[in-house]
């Protein structure tokens, strides 16, 4: 037995779709910043008279000479040809970290790429800024977000079902999807946003804190670039698990609000 329910805001569906919408393009433009220069650093500088390289993606010509990409991280070098550094067809060979592919624009273009990521950036941010707003006002942070001692001590309980792939739709969240949702909402997206702006000459100047907070501009390009592996890592997760659950339930619990959960027995049940 189940019963359909209005589970989503229509302010939680809508900054759901904006998010998904900017992260796409932040990501792809943000690789297309990347290529111009593809390393990354700790500290403050970089260049010749600095060994503080933690990431760099390349092409490099091998003694046999032959081109082939490398991906150097700590040290350490691996052939990336294909994907990294080298890629594209034999005879129409790409000479960049990310191929055309994942970057917008697809060909090397550092002005255009800039314009679409500080673009959505501002989109991603101002949408942040009225999620938590809202959020706080209707109880959403508190109730779904924010995981209580209840859901703390339920989560181990939550990350065996989960691996047995065992679903419980009930009204609220999991201990474990607001774990993961409070890591993501409210860590990973403040990261993103203030990273970004201590990469900003104008925000270096308005705010020099920052550079101190994040431990430079190299370092704070770094863990930008982290929080971005991150969250395609949960996105990734995230669409599994919305296949795995039931994608006509989840999609239209986020499209239109409504959301068919379980018997009430079977609620109680999860609640434990």
């Amino acid at each position: 037995m189940s019963l359909v329910v209005r589970r989503h805001a229509l302010v939680t569906r809508l900054t759901h779709w904006l998010w998904a919408l900017a992260l796409f393009f932040l990501l792809l433009s943000g690789l297309q910043i990347f290529n111009a220069h593809p390393a990354l650093y700790v500290g403050q500088q970089s260049g010749f008279a600095f060994d503080n390289s933690v990431l760099s993606i390349n092409a490099t010509r091998t003694a046999d000479g032959d081109v082939r990409g490398v991906t150097t991280f700590f040290g350490h070098g691996f052939d990336t040809t294909g994907m990294l550094g080298v890629s594209g067809p034999v005879d129409r060979r790409a000479y960049r970290a990310f191929p055309s592919w994942l970057t917008v624009p697809s060909y090397q273009d550092l002005a255009t790429g800039r314009v679409v990521h500080f673009f959505f950036a501002w989109v991603f941010a101002t949408v942040f800024v009225a999620w938590i707003i809202a959020s706080i006002i209707n109880g959403h942070l508190r109730r779904d977000i924010v995981p209580s001692g209840e859901d703390l001590r339920g989560l181990p309980r939550s990350v065996l079902r989960h691996l047995r792939f065992q679903f419980d739709h009930g009204r609220r969240y999991n201990g474990l999807q607001k774990l993961s949702y409070a890591i993501v909402l409210l860590i990973f997206f403040p990261l993103m946003i203030l990273t970004g702006m201590s990469m900003s000459p104008g925000m270096n100047a308005a705010w020099p804190w920052l550079l101190d907070v994040f431990g430079g501009r190299q370092t704070a390009r770094t863990i930008h670039f982290v929080i971005m592996l991150l969250l395609v890592l949960f996105f990734v997760v995230h669409i599994f698990m919305v296949f795995a659950a039931g994608p006509i339930n989840e999609l239209r619990s986020m499209i239109s609000g409504r959301y068919r959960i379980d018997s009430e027995p079977h609620q109680q049940e999860a609640g434990r």
